[in-house]
Protein backbone atom coordinates (compact mmCIF):
# COMPACT_ATOMS: atom_id res chain seq x y z
CA UNK A 1 0.00 0.00 0.00
CA UNK A 2 0.97 3.07 -1.25
CA UNK A 3 1.43 6.09 1.85
CA UNK A 4 1.48 9.88 1.41
CA UNK A 5 1.28 12.67 3.12
CA UNK A 6 -1.82 14.56 1.12
CA UNK A 7 -4.37 12.90 -1.22
CA UNK A 8 -6.92 14.69 -3.03
CA UNK A 9 -9.85 13.16 -4.08
CA UNK A 10 -10.98 15.07 -7.32
CA UNK A 11 -8.76 17.17 -10.43
CA UNK A 12 -11.20 19.67 -10.94
CA UNK A 13 -9.94 23.90 -9.96
CA UNK A 14 -10.04 22.92 -6.01
CA UNK A 15 -8.59 19.79 -5.96
CA UNK A 16 -5.80 20.32 -8.72
CA UNK A 17 -4.69 23.60 -7.15
CA UNK A 18 -4.60 22.33 -3.61
CA UNK A 19 -2.51 19.11 -4.53
CA UNK A 20 -0.28 21.69 -5.89
CA UNK A 21 0.01 24.30 -3.06
CA UNK A 22 0.83 20.64 -0.67
CA UNK A 23 3.19 19.55 -3.05
CA UNK A 24 5.21 22.89 -2.69
CA UNK A 25 4.98 22.60 0.75
CA UNK A 26 7.50 19.41 0.57
CA UNK A 27 4.03 16.95 1.39
CA UNK A 28 4.32 13.80 -0.70
CA UNK A 29 1.09 14.34 -2.83
CA UNK A 30 -1.41 12.48 -4.92
CA UNK A 31 -4.28 13.13 -6.62
CA UNK A 32 -7.37 10.65 -7.66
CA UNK A 33 -9.41 11.59 -10.47
CA UNK A 34 -11.85 9.12 -11.98
CA UNK A 35 -12.73 11.10 -15.40
CA UNK A 36 -11.03 14.42 -16.28
CA UNK A 37 -7.85 16.29 -15.05
CA UNK A 38 -9.54 19.83 -14.76
CA UNK A 39 -12.85 18.60 -13.46
CA UNK A 40 -16.03 19.79 -15.19
CA UNK A 41 -15.24 23.54 -15.38
CA UNK A 42 -12.08 23.04 -17.89
CA UNK A 43 -13.74 20.01 -19.94
CA UNK A 44 -17.74 21.03 -20.23
CA UNK A 45 -18.02 24.33 -18.13
CA UNK A 46 -16.26 27.21 -17.64
CA UNK A 47 -14.09 27.28 -20.08
CA UNK A 48 -15.53 25.51 -23.46
CA UNK A 49 -18.37 28.06 -22.49
CA UNK A 50 -16.07 30.99 -22.77
CA UNK A 51 -14.66 30.00 -25.77
CA UNK A 52 -18.40 29.44 -27.25
CA UNK A 53 -19.74 32.56 -25.72
CA UNK A 54 -16.82 34.64 -27.84
CA UNK A 55 -17.75 32.83 -31.11
CA UNK A 56 -21.70 34.20 -30.20
CA UNK A 57 -20.51 37.79 -29.66
CA UNK A 58 -18.37 37.45 -33.28
CA UNK A 59 -21.87 36.06 -34.61
CA UNK A 60 -24.37 38.23 -32.87
CA UNK A 61 -22.11 41.15 -34.52
CA UNK A 62 -22.31 39.82 -37.66
CA UNK A 63 -25.85 39.30 -37.58
CA UNK A 64 -27.00 42.05 -35.94
CA UNK A 65 -24.70 44.61 -36.17
CA UNK A 66 -22.50 44.88 -38.84
CA UNK A 67 -23.93 47.62 -40.23
CA UNK A 68 -22.92 49.45 -37.85
CA UNK A 69 -19.20 49.22 -38.26
CA UNK A 70 -19.62 49.29 -42.37
CA UNK A 71 -19.34 45.67 -42.87
CA UNK A 72 -21.38 44.41 -45.50
CA UNK A 73 -22.14 40.90 -47.00
CA UNK A 74 -23.82 38.18 -48.91
CA UNK A 75 -24.43 35.13 -48.02
CA UNK A 76 -23.28 34.73 -44.44
CA UNK A 77 -22.74 31.69 -42.98
CA UNK A 78 -22.45 30.10 -39.27
CA UNK A 79 -21.00 27.15 -38.45
CA UNK A 80 -21.85 26.47 -35.21
CA UNK A 81 -20.14 22.81 -35.09
CA UNK A 82 -16.71 25.17 -35.97
CA UNK A 83 -17.42 26.86 -32.88
CA UNK A 84 -17.80 23.61 -30.77
CA UNK A 85 -14.62 21.95 -31.73
CA UNK A 86 -12.81 25.67 -31.44
CA UNK A 87 -14.03 24.98 -27.52
CA UNK A 88 -12.65 21.69 -27.15
CA UNK A 89 -9.55 22.34 -28.87
CA UNK A 90 -9.20 24.88 -26.01
CA UNK A 91 -10.63 22.71 -23.33
CA UNK A 92 -7.70 19.92 -24.58
CA UNK A 93 -5.29 22.29 -24.09
CA UNK A 94 -5.90 23.77 -20.61
CA UNK A 95 -6.06 19.77 -19.26
CA UNK A 96 -3.38 19.07 -21.15
CA UNK A 97 -1.46 21.54 -18.96
CA UNK A 98 -3.14 20.45 -16.11
CA UNK A 99 -1.14 16.89 -16.72
CA UNK A 100 1.88 18.63 -16.72
CA UNK A 101 1.70 20.84 -14.00
CA UNK A 102 1.08 17.48 -11.63
CA UNK A 103 4.48 16.24 -13.44
CA UNK A 104 6.49 19.35 -12.81
CA UNK A 105 4.87 19.41 -8.89
CA UNK A 106 5.66 15.71 -8.41
CA UNK A 107 2.44 14.70 -7.53
CA UNK A 108 1.11 11.35 -8.37
CA UNK A 109 -2.00 10.97 -10.98
CA UNK A 110 -4.05 7.98 -10.33
CA UNK A 111 -6.57 7.96 -12.56
CA UNK A 112 -9.82 5.73 -11.22
CA UNK A 113 -12.64 5.88 -8.47
CA UNK A 114 -11.55 6.31 -5.17
CA UNK A 115 -13.76 5.10 -2.10
CA UNK A 116 -12.45 5.56 1.58
CA UNK A 117 -12.31 2.22 2.84
CA UNK A 118 -11.32 3.52 6.47
CA UNK A 119 -10.61 6.94 7.41
CA UNK A 120 -7.09 6.74 6.76
CA UNK A 121 -7.28 4.41 3.40
CA UNK A 122 -8.61 4.60 -0.09
CA UNK A 123 -9.34 1.90 -2.74
CA UNK A 124 -8.67 3.03 -6.18
CA UNK A 125 -10.54 1.18 -8.97
CA UNK A 126 -9.26 1.79 -12.67
CA UNK A 127 -11.40 2.04 -15.80
CA UNK A 128 -9.85 -1.60 -16.37
CA UNK A 129 -10.65 -3.01 -13.52
CA UNK A 130 -7.46 -2.76 -11.49
CA UNK A 131 -7.56 -2.23 -8.00
CA UNK A 132 -4.87 -0.23 -5.64
CA UNK A 133 -5.01 0.89 -1.86
CA UNK A 134 -3.15 3.78 -0.83
CA UNK A 135 -2.89 6.06 2.50
CA UNK A 136 -2.27 9.28 3.89
CA UNK A 137 -1.65 11.65 6.59
CA UNK A 138 -4.85 13.97 5.54
CA UNK A 139 -7.22 13.68 2.57
CA UNK A 140 -9.02 16.86 0.91
CA UNK A 141 -12.19 15.65 -1.23
CA UNK A 142 -13.19 17.60 -3.92
CA UNK A 143 -15.33 15.81 -5.83
CA UNK A 144 -17.59 18.60 -6.85
CA UNK A 145 -21.43 18.24 -8.11
CA UNK A 146 -23.36 17.47 -10.85
CA UNK A 147 -26.80 18.76 -12.41
CA UNK A 148 -29.89 18.67 -10.48
CA UNK A 149 -32.11 16.50 -12.09
CA UNK A 150 -35.87 15.74 -11.37
CA UNK A 151 -36.69 11.60 -12.20
CA UNK A 152 -39.64 13.12 -14.30
CA UNK A 153 -37.92 15.42 -16.51
CA UNK A 154 -37.03 12.75 -18.89
CA UNK A 155 -33.48 13.94 -19.25
CA UNK A 156 -32.13 11.93 -22.45
CA UNK A 157 -29.08 13.94 -23.47
CA UNK A 158 -31.00 14.43 -27.23
CA UNK A 159 -34.27 16.50 -26.28
CA UNK A 160 -33.78 17.09 -22.94
CA UNK A 161 -30.67 18.05 -21.81
CA UNK A 162 -28.12 19.00 -19.12
CA UNK A 163 -25.25 21.39 -19.69
CA UNK A 164 -23.09 18.61 -20.39
CA UNK A 165 -24.17 17.55 -23.29
CA UNK A 166 -25.49 20.86 -24.61
CA UNK A 167 -22.44 22.23 -24.50
CA UNK A 168 -21.20 18.99 -26.68
CA UNK A 169 -23.39 18.73 -28.89
CA UNK A 170 -22.28 20.44 -32.14
CA UNK A 171 -25.54 21.20 -33.80
CA UNK A 172 -27.59 23.93 -32.71
CA UNK A 173 -31.46 23.78 -31.61
CA UNK A 174 -33.77 25.70 -33.65
CA UNK A 175 -35.56 26.36 -30.99
CA UNK A 176 -34.79 26.14 -27.26
CA UNK A 177 -36.45 26.14 -23.84
CA UNK A 178 -34.32 26.51 -20.74
CA UNK A 179 -35.48 25.53 -17.53
CA UNK A 180 -33.60 27.48 -15.02
CA UNK A 181 -32.41 31.41 -15.26
CA UNK A 182 -29.26 31.14 -13.20
CA UNK A 183 -25.76 31.77 -15.06
CA UNK A 184 -25.24 28.31 -17.20
CA UNK A 185 -29.15 29.39 -17.97
CA UNK A 186 -28.50 32.81 -18.88
CA UNK A 187 -25.18 31.58 -20.64
CA UNK A 188 -26.67 29.07 -22.59
CA UNK A 189 -29.44 31.67 -23.93
CA UNK A 190 -26.72 33.97 -24.61
CA UNK A 191 -24.71 31.29 -27.46
CA UNK A 192 -28.18 29.76 -28.79
CA UNK A 193 -29.55 33.24 -29.37
CA UNK A 194 -26.52 34.35 -30.77
CA UNK A 195 -26.74 32.19 -33.73
CA UNK A 196 -30.34 32.65 -34.41
CA UNK A 197 -32.26 29.96 -32.10
CA UNK A 198 -35.37 30.58 -30.83
CA UNK A 199 -34.99 30.71 -26.85
CA UNK A 200 -37.21 30.96 -24.13
CA UNK A 201 -35.88 30.69 -19.80
CA UNK A 202 -38.28 29.60 -17.49
CA UNK A 203 -36.85 30.67 -13.88
CA UNK A 204 -39.10 29.40 -11.18
CA UNK A 205 -37.99 32.69 -8.74
CA UNK A 206 -39.11 36.08 -9.33
CA UNK A 207 -36.26 37.34 -11.68
CA UNK A 208 -33.48 35.68 -13.59
CA UNK A 209 -30.05 35.22 -11.78
CA UNK A 210 -32.26 35.51 -8.67
CA UNK A 211 -29.31 35.87 -6.15
CA UNK A 212 -28.17 39.19 -7.99
CA UNK A 213 -29.47 42.40 -7.62
CA UNK A 214 -32.62 43.32 -8.74
CA UNK A 215 -31.78 46.58 -10.75
CA UNK A 216 -29.36 43.82 -12.62
CA UNK A 217 -31.66 41.39 -13.17
CA UNK A 218 -34.16 43.96 -14.69
CA UNK A 219 -31.47 45.56 -16.86
CA UNK A 220 -30.87 41.73 -17.99
CA UNK A 221 -34.27 40.85 -19.01
CA UNK A 222 -35.06 43.97 -20.42
CA UNK A 223 -31.72 43.58 -22.64
CA UNK A 224 -32.38 39.62 -23.74
CA UNK A 225 -35.85 40.90 -24.65
CA UNK A 226 -34.06 43.64 -26.95
CA UNK A 227 -31.76 40.48 -27.88
CA UNK A 228 -35.16 38.14 -28.91
CA UNK A 229 -34.94 36.00 -25.64
CA UNK A 230 -37.96 35.55 -24.48
CA UNK A 231 -37.89 35.76 -20.59
CA UNK A 232 -40.61 33.68 -18.36
CA UNK A 233 -39.83 34.43 -14.60
CA UNK A 234 -41.95 33.83 -11.36
CA UNK A 235 -42.77 30.62 -13.67
CA UNK A 236 -42.99 27.20 -12.62
CA UNK A 237 -42.48 23.74 -14.72
CA UNK A 238 -45.22 21.69 -14.36
CA UNK A 239 -44.78 18.77 -16.97
CA UNK A 240 -41.87 18.16 -20.08
CA UNK A 241 -43.31 15.87 -22.55
CA UNK A 242 -41.16 14.72 -25.88
CA UNK A 243 -42.67 14.83 -29.11
CA UNK A 244 -41.26 13.32 -32.84
CA UNK A 245 -40.16 17.22 -32.88
CA UNK A 246 -38.79 17.57 -30.01
CA UNK A 247 -40.36 18.35 -26.29
CA UNK A 248 -43.85 20.14 -25.26
CA UNK A 249 -42.86 21.95 -22.10
CA UNK A 250 -45.79 22.67 -19.47
CA UNK A 251 -45.44 26.11 -17.25
CA UNK A 252 -47.67 27.86 -14.76
CA UNK A 253 -47.75 31.19 -13.54
CA UNK A 254 -50.28 34.02 -12.08
CA UNK A 255 -51.42 33.89 -15.51
CA UNK A 256 -52.80 30.40 -15.93
CA UNK A 257 -51.31 27.74 -17.72
CA UNK A 258 -49.39 27.40 -20.89
CA UNK A 259 -47.70 24.67 -23.43
CA UNK A 260 -44.53 25.45 -24.85
CA UNK A 261 -43.14 24.27 -27.88
CA UNK A 262 -39.35 23.53 -28.98
CA UNK A 263 -36.50 21.32 -30.41
CA UNK A 264 -34.57 20.95 -27.07
CA UNK A 265 -34.75 21.97 -23.29
CA UNK A 266 -32.30 22.36 -21.17
CA UNK A 267 -32.84 21.47 -17.24
CA UNK A 268 -30.44 24.00 -15.43
CA UNK A 269 -32.06 23.84 -12.17
CA UNK A 270 -28.95 23.65 -9.64
CA UNK A 271 -26.86 21.23 -8.56
CA UNK A 272 -26.13 18.21 -6.30
CA UNK A 273 -23.04 17.21 -3.92
CA UNK A 274 -21.19 14.15 -5.67
CA UNK A 275 -21.16 12.62 -2.17
CA UNK A 276 -22.68 9.38 -3.42
CA UNK A 277 -20.35 6.18 -3.75
CA UNK A 278 -17.06 7.29 -2.10
CA UNK A 279 -17.12 6.00 1.06
CA UNK A 280 -18.19 8.89 3.45
CA UNK A 281 -19.83 6.45 6.08
CA UNK A 282 -16.80 4.07 5.92
CA UNK A 283 -14.39 7.16 6.90
CA UNK A 284 -17.16 8.98 9.44
CA UNK A 285 -17.46 12.10 7.44
CA UNK A 286 -20.80 14.17 8.33
CA UNK A 287 -23.28 16.27 6.31
CA UNK A 288 -24.89 19.09 6.97
CA UNK A 289 -28.55 19.26 6.39
CA UNK A 290 -28.68 20.25 2.97
CA UNK A 291 -26.38 16.83 1.76
CA UNK A 292 -23.13 18.70 1.40
CA UNK A 293 -20.04 17.97 3.76
CA UNK A 294 -19.69 19.86 6.76
CA UNK A 295 -16.49 22.11 7.37
CA UNK A 296 -14.81 24.52 9.25
CA UNK A 297 -13.74 27.92 8.60
CA UNK A 298 -9.91 26.02 7.50
CA UNK A 299 -12.43 23.35 5.59
CA UNK A 300 -11.76 20.38 8.20
CA UNK A 301 -14.56 18.14 8.00
CA UNK A 302 -15.66 16.55 11.54
CA UNK A 303 -11.79 14.41 11.10
CA UNK A 304 -9.34 16.90 12.08
CA UNK A 305 -7.03 15.02 8.80
CA UNK A 306 -10.23 15.22 6.14
CA UNK A 307 -11.02 18.13 4.32
CA UNK A 308 -13.35 18.81 1.86
CA UNK A 309 -13.10 21.85 -0.67
CA UNK A 310 -15.08 23.32 -3.78
CA UNK A 311 -19.00 22.38 -4.61
CA UNK A 312 -19.23 19.53 -2.38
CA UNK A 313 -18.78 21.70 0.44
CA UNK A 314 -21.97 23.89 -1.27
CA UNK A 315 -20.14 27.12 0.38
CA UNK A 316 -20.28 28.78 -3.11
CA UNK A 317 -20.33 26.84 -6.54
CA UNK A 318 -17.83 28.54 -8.15
CA UNK A 319 -14.11 27.40 -9.69
CA UNK A 320 -12.11 30.34 -8.37
CA UNK A 321 -14.11 29.65 -4.61
CA UNK A 322 -12.99 25.76 -5.21
CA UNK A 323 -9.13 26.94 -5.65
CA UNK A 324 -9.57 29.70 -3.08
CA UNK A 325 -10.05 26.73 -1.11
CA UNK A 326 -7.84 24.55 -1.89
CA UNK A 327 -5.04 26.78 -0.80
CA UNK A 328 -6.19 26.84 1.93
CA UNK A 329 -7.21 23.68 3.05
CA UNK A 330 -3.64 22.65 1.51
CA UNK A 331 -1.81 25.39 3.89
CA UNK A 332 -3.69 24.16 6.90
CA UNK A 333 -2.54 20.65 6.61
CA UNK A 334 0.98 22.28 5.81
CA UNK A 335 0.79 24.32 9.36
CA UNK A 336 1.10 27.58 7.41
CA UNK A 337 -1.04 30.40 8.16
CA UNK A 338 -4.48 31.12 7.02
CA UNK A 339 -6.73 33.08 6.04
CA UNK A 340 -11.04 32.60 6.77
CA UNK A 341 -12.48 33.24 3.01
CA UNK A 342 -15.64 35.64 3.53
CA UNK A 343 -17.66 33.88 0.89
CA UNK A 344 -19.89 36.95 0.78
CA UNK A 345 -17.09 39.16 -0.70
CA UNK A 346 -16.33 36.21 -3.21
CA UNK A 347 -16.57 37.64 -6.87
CA UNK A 348 -19.28 36.66 -8.75
CA UNK A 349 -19.51 36.34 -12.74
CA UNK A 350 -22.03 35.33 -15.27
CA UNK A 351 -20.79 35.39 -18.96
CA UNK A 352 -23.65 36.49 -20.61
CA UNK A 353 -24.36 38.82 -23.07
CA UNK A 354 -24.65 42.22 -21.21
CA UNK A 355 -22.01 40.27 -18.19
CA UNK A 356 -22.92 40.13 -14.71
CA UNK A 357 -20.76 40.71 -12.12
CA UNK A 358 -20.90 41.37 -8.28
CA UNK A 359 -19.41 41.03 -5.15
CA UNK A 360 -20.45 41.49 -1.69
CA UNK A 361 -23.70 42.74 -0.25
CA UNK A 362 -26.05 44.23 -2.63
CA UNK A 363 -27.93 47.58 -1.11
CA UNK A 364 -31.24 45.56 0.23
CA UNK A 365 -28.62 43.73 2.36
CA UNK A 366 -26.99 46.41 3.51
CA UNK A 367 -29.70 48.03 4.19
CA UNK A 368 -31.12 44.90 6.26
CA UNK A 369 -27.84 44.06 8.03
CA UNK A 370 -28.51 48.01 9.77
CA UNK A 371 -26.04 49.55 7.08
CA UNK A 372 -26.76 53.39 6.38
CA UNK A 373 -26.24 52.71 2.78
CA UNK A 374 -24.70 55.50 0.16
CA UNK A 375 -24.80 54.01 -3.32
CA UNK A 376 -22.68 55.49 -6.33
CA UNK A 377 -23.90 54.50 -10.19
CA UNK A 378 -22.53 55.16 -12.99
CA UNK A 379 -24.29 54.14 -16.80
CA UNK A 380 -21.78 53.28 -19.88
CA UNK A 381 -23.89 55.10 -22.22
CA UNK A 382 -21.42 57.85 -20.59
CA UNK A 383 -18.34 55.67 -21.08
CA UNK A 384 -16.41 56.42 -24.21
CA UNK A 385 -14.82 52.82 -24.56
CA UNK A 386 -18.17 51.64 -23.96
CA UNK A 387 -19.52 53.65 -26.72
CA UNK A 388 -16.79 52.62 -29.07
CA UNK A 389 -17.80 49.09 -28.41
CA UNK A 390 -21.16 49.81 -29.56
CA UNK A 391 -21.94 48.86 -25.29
CA UNK A 392 -23.49 51.00 -24.36
CA UNK A 393 -26.06 49.11 -22.20
CA UNK A 394 -25.62 48.80 -18.08
CA UNK A 395 -23.90 50.32 -15.95
CA UNK A 396 -21.88 49.86 -12.35
CA UNK A 397 -23.36 50.37 -8.89
CA UNK A 398 -21.38 50.42 -5.72
CA UNK A 399 -23.17 50.33 -2.21
CA UNK A 400 -21.08 51.95 0.44
CA UNK A 401 -21.56 52.84 4.21
CA UNK A 402 -22.27 55.97 4.11
CA UNK A 403 -20.50 56.24 7.90
CA UNK A 404 -17.36 54.65 7.66
CA UNK A 405 -16.65 55.19 3.58
CA UNK A 406 -16.64 51.01 3.54
CA UNK A 407 -16.95 49.24 0.33
CA UNK A 408 -19.69 47.13 1.39
CA UNK A 409 -20.30 45.51 -2.26
CA UNK A 410 -20.95 46.19 -6.25
CA UNK A 411 -23.28 45.33 -8.89
CA UNK A 412 -22.48 45.71 -12.43
CA UNK A 413 -24.05 44.94 -15.69
CA UNK A 414 -22.19 45.86 -19.01
CA UNK A 415 -19.62 45.18 -21.35
CA UNK A 416 -16.34 42.69 -19.54
CA UNK A 417 -17.94 44.22 -16.69
CA UNK A 418 -16.04 40.58 -14.98
CA UNK A 419 -13.25 42.32 -15.26
CA UNK A 420 -13.47 44.88 -13.24
CA UNK A 421 -14.43 43.26 -10.22
CA UNK A 422 -10.86 42.95 -9.24
CA UNK A 423 -10.43 46.27 -8.45
CA UNK A 424 -13.44 46.29 -5.88
CA UNK A 425 -12.48 43.04 -4.66
CA UNK A 426 -9.33 44.02 -3.93
CA UNK A 427 -10.64 47.67 -2.34
CA UNK A 428 -12.97 45.79 0.24
CA UNK A 429 -10.06 43.61 1.32
CA UNK A 430 -7.44 46.00 1.79
CA UNK A 431 -10.63 48.36 3.12
CA UNK A 432 -9.56 51.39 1.22
CA UNK A 433 -12.64 53.85 1.52
CA UNK A 434 -14.34 54.68 -1.31
CA UNK A 435 -12.70 58.33 -1.17
CA UNK A 436 -9.34 56.67 -1.62
CA UNK A 437 -10.93 54.83 -4.84
CA UNK A 438 -12.73 57.69 -6.33
CA UNK A 439 -9.39 59.61 -6.07
CA UNK A 440 -6.82 57.14 -7.92
CA UNK A 441 -6.49 58.23 -11.27
CA UNK A 442 -7.93 55.77 -14.17
CA UNK A 443 -6.58 55.67 -17.58
CA UNK A 444 -8.92 56.89 -20.48
CA UNK A 445 -10.46 55.94 -22.22
CA UNK A 446 -10.88 52.47 -20.54
CA UNK A 447 -14.46 50.77 -19.15
CA UNK A 448 -12.91 50.72 -15.51
CA UNK A 449 -13.55 54.72 -15.28
CA UNK A 450 -16.92 53.72 -14.97
CA UNK A 451 -15.61 52.25 -11.84
CA UNK A 452 -13.94 55.89 -10.18
CA UNK A 453 -17.14 57.82 -11.81
CA UNK A 454 -19.64 55.37 -9.69
CA UNK A 455 -17.28 56.13 -6.49
CA UNK A 456 -17.18 60.12 -7.15
CA UNK A 457 -21.44 59.64 -7.62
CA UNK A 458 -21.58 57.93 -4.23
CA UNK A 459 -19.53 61.30 -2.90
CA UNK A 460 -22.26 63.24 -4.68
CA UNK A 461 -19.78 64.42 -6.99
CA UNK A 462 -20.38 62.29 -10.34
CA UNK A 463 -18.61 64.26 -12.88
CA UNK A 464 -20.04 62.67 -16.09
CA UNK A 465 -23.21 61.32 -14.84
Amino acid sequence: MSMYDVVVIGAGPGGYVSAIRASQAGLKTAIVEKQWLGGVCLNVGCIPSKALLKNAALADTLRNHAKDFGIGFDNLTLDFSAAVKRSRKVSGRLTKGIGFLMKKNNIDVLMGSAVFVSPNALKVTAEDGSVQEISAKSFIIATGAHSLVLPWMGVDGEKVLTYTEAILQESRPESAIIIGGGAIGCEFATVWNSYGSKVTIVEMLPSILPSEDPEVTAELAKQFKRAGISVMAGTKVESIEKTDSGVKVTVSSVDGTEVLEAAQALVAIGFRPNTAGIGLEAAGVKLDERGFIAVDEQMRTNLPHIYAIGDVTGKLLLAHAASAMGILAADAIAGKKTYPIRFRNVPRATYCHPQVASFGMTEEEAKAAGKEVRVGRFNFQANGKALGLDEGAGFVKIVVDARLGEILGAAMIGPDVSELLPELVLANFTELTIEELANSIHAHPTLSEAVMEAAHDALGHGIHG
